[in-house]
């Protein structure tokens, strides 16, 4: 795929620093002119990227992937790590013959956006992250104890000795205690998701080196405001911008105010 103004299909991607064989990547692009990577949150795909294409393809190459584990990019064989994801993004581009680009990143995309700046410096332009993930939360002991309880809960629930209805008591119950994310997950995806919740990315914010815009949402309830202050301050050239009244998906809550601004921070393309 050459930057066609309109096109969507399967890229196939090597990406070395992966355990697991490298799931082609469904690439939709759009647009022509400077490289723009979008970059979606767990759960999601390149779809809900769909109001910003209008307003941000004029001048501009827009890449929006489907991550491996969703949309129509089939999933890892193995859990990956934040390192995975970024080295299977370093390959995409790479594929597309993409030296250096900006990104919009949401949320775990917004993750992965950062480890790549970390690691590939010369790859990323400038950056807009909203709503991102990679700070890990610090937890009390009651959230310590729901999680050994829901682990023997889940051991229970396979435990041959035990009668079937007991162990269908023990899976039951250990479903009550799950994240939605985790439970929605299977496979592999759900090694994923423990890891990159786990990965705490403070220790590499310092070496990002690129212009970054954060923009987050007053009452985000999944990445609250907070991490937003912490990574204005540990990303060496950052700055905040906060939609008062909106939560984690600000850019689809306000999709023209995002789009102005964005253009604004990237400059003509």
């Amino acid at each position: 795929m050459d930057g066609p103004a309109d096109a969507e299909g399967t890229v196939a991607v090597t990406a070395a620093a992966s355990r697991s064989e490298t799931p082609a990547a469904n690439v939709r692009e759009s647009g022509d002119g400077t490289p723009l990577l979008l970059l979606h949150g767990w759960g999601a795909s390149a779809d809900l990227f769909a109001p910003l294409v209008a307003p941000l393809q004029s001048g501009r190459r827009l890449i929006l992937p489907d991550l491996p584990g969703f949309g129509a990019t089939a999933a890892p064989s193995q859990p990956w790590s934040v390192t995975d994801y970024a080295e299977w993004t370093r390959a995409l581009l790479t594929r597309l013959d993409i030296a250096r680009c900006d990104i919009i990143g949401h949320s775990n995309g917004a993750r992965i956006a950062m480890k790549l700046a970390a690691t590939r410096p010369e790859m990323v332009g400038k950056m807009v992250l909203t709503g991102a993930a990679g700070i890990r939360r610090r937890h009390g002991l009651a959230y310590h104890a729901r999680v050994r309880s829901y682990k023997a809960l889940r051991r229970l629930s396979t435990a041959r000795m035990l009668p079937e209805a007991a162990r269908r008591w023990a899976g039951r119950r250990a479903a009550r205690r799950g994240s939605a994310d985790y439970q929605a997950a299977s496979g592999a995806m759900r090694g994923t998701l423990v890891r990159l919740v786990n990965e705490d990315l403070r220790p590499i914010l310092g070496r990002i080196s690129s212009p970054v815009l954060l923009i987050w949402g007053e009452h985000d309830p999944e990445t609250p405001l907070s991490d937003g202050r912490l990574l204005e301050r540990l990303i060496p050239d950052a700055g905040l911008v906060v939609f008062e009244g909106s939560g984690h998906y600000a850019y689809l809550e306000h999709p023209a105010r995002f789009c102005r601004i964005v253009d604004v921070f990237l400059g003509a393309a």
